[in-house]
């Protein structure tokens, strides 16, 4: 394994923890300020919306599982193909789990450091 893929690995790592942990600071931190996200249903949106809406789900328990299944850099660019599990348990409410794949883009900033640059979350809800 490279220091690349280590890194990448790294990475995701700290995401779906600080995610976990509801650091949303820190999950803002592994992102470039372009950063795009694509799900279902809705337009893509970019680092400002992501912070609106993880404001609006404080309270709320989230569990996540990420499984890398490719992994590939090109230079200053990599792609992470993922299954992905997260379940969302509001503090009222009823757990909602979503699963599926996604499909990351990193980009290597100018200090070496990878950051997600694009992301495409195809994760459906269970019943």
């Amino acid at each position: 394994m490279t220091n690349d893929e280590r890194a990448i690995r790294e990475l995701l790592t700290r995401w779906v923890d600080a995610t976990k942990q509801g650091d949303t600071e820190t999950v803002l931190s592994l992102m470039t300020d372009d950063v795009v996200f694509m799900v279902p249903g809705r337009e893509p949106f970019g680092k400002e919306a992501f912070h609106r809406t993880s404001d609006d789900m404080s309270g709320t328990r989230i569990d996540a599982t990420s499984d890398i299944r490719e992994l590939c850099v090109l230079d200053g660019w990599a792609f992470i193909r993922t299954r992905m599990s997260v379940t969302m348990t509001p503090p009222q409410g009823t757990s909602v789990t979503r699963s599926g794949y996604t499909l990351t883009i990193l980009r290597k900033d100018a200090d070496g450091r990878w950051q997600l640059a694009r992301d495409a979350n195809l994760l459906m809800a269970h019943k």
